[in-house]
């Protein structure tokens, strides 16, 4: 039987180290990524020698109130505000996007839990989660085409719960059906299809239950998959706050009115934790839009994608032609991956080029190589 992997720890903590080259840098990623802001930068960028990024989602603990799935959002007190600026603790870690190569197993048992639980979107930010096995997102499961998948979804929550698997074709009423806290459920399928899936709770109201954190990744190797370095996953997904002891306020999710758009659950987490690869290697970024109801322009600065897969087909490959491709263009419940190199040492931006957003959360950095933040450095 498989279950979700569980990447390493590393508890190292960048080294405080700061530079007149440090802050103009920090000055120049504020002004051109807006909402950010200066100081906020200069509060994430505070080291020179960054860690080794292979870090793990920021655990919660079970417990606190839940709100209903039929109102804005339960709960008391204030809503919750993010502060943009605001650095994590030196202890604390971010989600390991690295994306581990499908195992040899072509039948894959999988239990997965639907459980409710407070979390953290930001520093000092706390929502409650429904979520799968408890992270936001959930357990990213990798197979390929041929490949069974039989899950056994348990409800662990106070409410009901379900799940649907966009890498599935199975009937709706059957496998997708909702269950009572308590009871478990049988979802079996065969992966069909090549490419990243959306999986998601799919009780009403839908768009309360994806966008409290109730979603994930399923990838599904194309067969023709060439090689590569490094392999990592970025999950774009909408936070909409209300009370720290309720879910994602509804109304907000009703007006698109997000609070902030992330990377794999967690505000400008990888401006916090670049992630670190050598100058010269080949990576291939996985990308998903889980929305619930915002797009995606995935664009790393720096570099040029020459490989670019979405939605099941190869729209870019390398040739003579020596095409080259920007960015990937996702709606919601879309996915893809673009491959690239970042070919001189230094740091390498991660965006969505929907410049309204990197302001609010969706903002990484690549590190390549042993780079430091040179006096007089600009964009």
């Amino acid at each position: 039987m498989t279950t979700p992997a569980e990447p390493e720890r590393s508890n190292a903590a960048a080294e405080a180290a700061a530079g007149q080259g440090v802050v103009s840098r920090r000055a120049v990623l504020g002004a051109t990524f807006g909402g950010v802001g200066a100081a906020g930068i200069a509060g994430l960028l505070a080291a020179k020698a960054w860690p080794d990024t292979r870090t793990v989602p920021v655990s919660s603990t079970n417990g606190g109130t839940h709100g209903t799935a039929t109102g804005g959002s339960a709960g008391s007190g204030d809503a919750v505000e993010i502060d943009f600026s605001a650095a994590p603790a030196d202890d604390w870690e971010a989600r390991d996007p690295r994306l581990a190569p499908a195992t040899a197993e072509t039948v894959r048992s999988i239990p997965i839990a639907a459980v409710e639980l407070p979390g953290e979107v930001a520093p000092g930010a706390q929502q409650q989660f429904w979520s799968f096995d408890g992270v936001v997102p959930g357990p990213v499961y990798r197979g390929r085409v041929g490949d069974q998948f039989n899950f056994v979804l348990t409800n662990e929550g106070s409410l009901e719960h379900s799940i649907d698997f966009h890498a599935s074709k199975v009937a709706w009423n059957d496998e997708m059906r909702s269950i009572a806290p308590g009871e478990s459920l049988d979802y079996q399928f065969e992966a069909k299809h090549s490419g990243i899936f959306m999986y998601h709770c799919g009780t009403n109201p839908v768009l309360h239950h994806i966008g409290a954190g109730m979603y994930g990744a399923v990838v599904i190797d194309p067969p023709d998959l060439a090689p590569v370095d490094h392999e990592f996953i970025f999950v774009q997904s909408e936070f909409y706050l209300g009370a720290a002891d309720a879910p994602g306020d509804l109304a907000k999710m009703q007006q698109e009115a997000w609070d902030a758009v992330v990377f794999n659950g967690y505000v400008n987490q990888y401006l916090h934790r670049p992630i670190r690869v050598e100058p010269g290697e080949r990576v291939r970024a996985w990308v998903l839009d889980v929305g619930p109801s915002e797009n995606c322009s995935f664009h790393i600065v720096g570099t040029i994608f020459d490989t670019a897969y979405k939605e099941g087909a190869y729209r870019l490959r390398p040739d003579d032609s020596r095409g080259g491709c920007q960015a990937l263009d996702l709606q919601p419940a879309q996915g893809g991956f673009v491959e690239f190199t970042l070919d001189e040492a230094g740091f390498y931006p991660i965006v969505t080029h929907k410049f309204a957003n990197p302001g609010k959360g969706a903002l990484g950095l690549f590190q390549a190589g042993d780079a430091e933040l040179a006096a007089g450095a600009s964009h």
